[in-house]
């Protein structure tokens, strides 16, 4: 069923919480625990980028999963820095005051949006939360975005996406929707 309403999906990470840099420094650490040279500057770049995707790009044709539980392991040390971008609980909160449907829809594992949330501390004014874990691809791929609007039972150009890198922009896109 889809209603007339409108909705708001907001990416979290980089979006709502200062952790793009976190995210980078993990992922170093992840690589050259497994001594694999691959530059900050590389990494940077595809931050926003599910760790699906990303690790698709950095490292094709190799088990991805050592790496992955390596960031994480970094991620998780590193989490309880992370500050919430100065404004981001009034922009959820402002957001939903003015009628909006609001969802998370993040690349992020489900224990890491969890703590963000706290840091963020909007959880009130927030109807749906979507994560990586819920989709088959993340950003770049449309999925997370495509499932939010069913969550929130909204058509495309009754949503907006608030993001913070290319790769909102390209899955928001894939989507018809605006960013």
């Amino acid at each position: 069923m889809v209603t007339n309403s409108a909705a708001a999906l907001l990416d979290v990470d980089g979006t709502l919480v200062d952790s793009n840099y976190f995210h980078a420094i993990a992922w170093f650490r992840a690589f050259r625990a497994h001594d694999k040279t691959i530059t900050f500057n590389e990494i940077h770049r595809l931050i926003g980028m599910g760790a699906d995707q990303m690790l698709e790009r950095l490292v094709p044709d190799e088990d991805q999963k050592p790496y992955e539980d390596a960031w994480q392991r970094n991620f998780v040390e590193l989490r309880g820095e992370i500050p919430a971008t100065p404004g981001a609980y009034d922009l959820v909160r402002t957001l939903k005051e003015r009628g909006l449907t609001t969802v998370y829809a993040t690349s992020g594992k489900p224990d890491d949006v969890e703590a963000l949330r706290k840091v963020i501390g909007a959880d009130q004014f927030v109807d749906h939360a979507i994560n990586s874990s819920e989709v088959d691809a993340s950003k770049p791929a449309p999925d997370i975005f495509e499932l939010a609007m069913q969550r929130a039972e909204v058509t495309a150009d009754r949503t907006i996406v608030i993001g913070d890198t290319a790769w909102d922009v390209e899955a928001a896109a894939a989507c018809g929707l605006r960013c």
